[in-house]
């Protein structure tokens, strides 16, 4: 009985190795390759990963570009009429200046909504419209709706704030001396 328990034994061990062997000579080779791959992965960090973390920190800025250049871009409630939706001169003067002047890739007119689903429709026309007149080289600007308000405070008041700082501002000295100890231009 002995004999046969290792007999079975055996032929259970030949068996069991002839079935991993092309199995088992694959995951070798796979073994190495990863090994190698590894091995370069960390002698060339951290290169390969530089530039998705550049981008993931310019990210957030170039949001922030986009969302200055919509406010910057949005024709608000006082640039137009309040009864009909019509333009009035400061607006064709924006929308002007926004499919001329501005970066192409940042020539998108926005629309405030109006009160109105008609007025809105009417506003959009309005700077439609405006934009057909426009001798503009390359394709036209487009026109989007937008419910987000751009921030703006009243001319006189800004006007008072950069007054009081240019008065209050220093008036302009050169320095006693230099960075080097020698007497300055001021003593001469």
């Amino acid at each position: 009985m002995t004999l046969n328990n290792k007999l079975t034994r055996a032929v259970i061990a030949v068996v069991a190795l002839a079935t991993t062997t092309a199995s088992a000579s694959a995951d070798w080779n796979q073994f190495w390759q990863n090994l190698h791959v590894g091995y370069h992965r960390n002698n060339a960090w951290p290169a390969p990963f530089n530039e998705a973390d550049a981008m993931n920190v310019a990210a957030p800025f170039e949001a922030m570009k986009a969302n200055g250049w919509r406010m910057h871009n949005t024709i608000g409630h006082e640039l137009f009429r309040p009864d009909d939706g019509a333009l009035m001169a400061s607006g064709n003067k924006r929308i002007y200046w926004i499919a001329t002047q501005a970066p192409r890739a940042r020539r998108t007119v926005f629309v405030l909504r109006g009160g109105s689903e008609r007025e809105t429709a009417a506003r959009v026309a309005a700077v439609r419209n405006a934009i057909s007149r426009i001798d503009v080289q390359g394709s036209l600007p487009d026109v989007q709706i937008t419910e987000v308000e751009p921030h703006h405070s009243p001319g006189a008041w800004a006007t008072k704030i950069n007054r009081d700082w240019l008065q209050n501002l220093a008036a302009p000295r050169l320095p006693a001396s230099s960075a080097g100890g020698t007497p300055g231009i001021a003593n001469q």
